[in-house]
């Protein structure tokens, strides 16, 4: 799950190289833009980027964990299907750097330990995907989501 995370934050920013096609007529909105390769890729790249989170649900009874499982939920939810975008891969981005910083702590390991590699391995894949999700803030959602949606009505 966190290596498609990892390859949800590539296609984000391979959508965001990606130009967009020039028309003749300059300007003008044009119908269709929904189905765009840009924004095929930065739905695509959402939706991988969330699959992070699976990895971190654990379903055990206390409250501490309970909460995790619903506000990341929640935040994830909100991601993928592109409402208040921004403002959930930010939250996101708070959330998974304090839980980054509390359980992938390999600097309080000895480097001999095997359990040192495991935690700075899942340390630095999950700063990626810290990365990817900073894309989303900068660059919103696109085309295909809620909050492009919300221009229309």
């Amino acid at each position: 799950m966190r290596n498609l995370a990892l390859s949800g934050g590539l296609l984000l920013l391979l959508a965001e190289g990606r130009g967009e096609a020039r028309t003749v007529f300059a300007g003008v909105p044009s119908l269709g833009h929904q189905s765009s390769p840009k924004n095929l890729l930065q739905l695509g790249g959402r939706v991988l980027l969330v699959l992070m989170f699976m990895t971190l649900l654990h379903f055990d009874l206390s409250l501490f964990s309970v909460l995790q499982n619903l506000v990341g939920t929640a935040l994830i939810v909100l991601v993928a299907v592109g409402f208040k975008t921004k403002l959930a891969a930010l939250t996101l981005v708070a959330w998974l750097l304090c839980i980054n910083f509390t359980f992938n702590a390999f600097w309080s390991i000895p480097s001999y330990k095997p359990m040192h590699d495991f935690l700075k391995y899942d340390f630095f894949q999950t700063t990626s995907v810290i990365g990817g999700l900073l894309l989303v803030v900068a660059l919103g959602p696109g085309g295909v989501s809620m909050d492009e949606k919300k221009k229309e009505w």
